[in-house]
């Protein structure tokens, strides 16, 4: 097994273009920039925009849908945050401010690459035209907000809305392995991520992370020491292929030379936008070969 979880034998496709568009998403947790234009709108501390920007193409909601959405958040890490960022700054807003941090670090981090990311942009314009978004509830969110005219924003658009059609997929696969969200994250944390990386940062009580612990292992899916079993890493395995399979529906009508394209377009992208990144993350995007 490779150290994300993909099962010994290569990785395909969809799993291969996900580790190049998912650095440029995720500039929005990690680029200095958004969490100052947040917190220039108003909202003070890191996950106040965190929620409020990653909810907001769901409109004004509570937290019962974003955590559902989420799935791997504590519920009361969820409810401190909403629904009382919208009133302090408006959904649509939060959208606006949202998308003017990404830019500023996207310009940032690609700047002289402006080229290369309208290139990238355009070869993923009809990915996302042909995109269905049945059953992922936060792909389609963010695949209904207009599309935009600058090619740095057109590309995190579309880094951004292929990222949350794979993790709505992801979900769907951890749910049928019978897994709850702290569940999800303690078996990873058996098998390749620290506990320091996923804990903190979903919110999870001890009390909570150990009486997931203590599931699993009723289970037989982790052992005395925390460890993952045997079990355990077939279940993870399989719920990361079925990840796999449900993504790749988004490639299917994308030739293989234009995805040979396309990665050669992302790969310098993403090798760029890697440099505000630490490995190991919690969002368990493993470190540019």
């Amino acid at each position: 097994m490779s150290g994300d979880g993909t099962p010994d034998g290569g990785t395909t496709d969809a799993r291969v273009l996900w580790r190049l568009f998912e650095p440029i998403h995720a500039v929005v947790y990690f680029a200095p920039e958004v969490p100052a234009a947040f917190e220039e709108a108003g909202l003070r501390g890191w996950w106040r925009g965190y929620f409020a920007g990653r909810a907001a193409p769901l409109g004004p909601v509570g937290p019962g849908p974003v955590t559902a959405s989420f799935f791997s958040f504590a519920p009361a890490t969820v409810a401190r945050a909403l629904p009382s960022v919208w009133r302090l700054l408006p959904a649509e807003r939060a959208l606006e401010v949202r998308r003017s941090g990404v830019r500023a670090a996207l310009r940032r981090l690609l700047d002289g690459r402006e080229e290369d990311a309208a290139r990238a942009a355009a070869l993923l314009a009809p990915v996302l035209d042909g995109l269905d978004c049945g059953g992922r509830v936060l792909a389609a969110a963010n695949a209904a907000l207009a599309p935009p005219d600058d090619p740095l924003d057109a590309l995190w658009h579309a880094a951004t809305v292929l990222r949350e059609h794979r993790g709505d997929g992801h979900v769907a696969s951890l749910v049928a392995a019978g897994l709850d969200g702290c569940e999800a994250l303690v078996l990873r944390t058996g098998i390749d991520l620290p506990r320091a990386e996923l804990q903190p940062y979903r919110g999870w009580t001890d009390q909570e992370w150990d009486a997931a612990a203590a599931r699993l292992a009723a289970r037989g899916l982790l052992g005395p020491d925390g460890s993952a079993t045997a079990e355990g890493r077939r279940v993870h395995a399989e719920a990361e292929r079925a990840t796999d399979r449900a993504a790749a529906r988004a490639w299917e009508g994308m030739s293989p030379s234009a995805r040979a394209e396309l990665r050669a377009a992302l790969a310098p992208l993403a090798a760029a936008c890697s440099g505000v990144l630490r490995f190991p993350n919690p969002i368990g995007l493993p470190a540019p070969a």
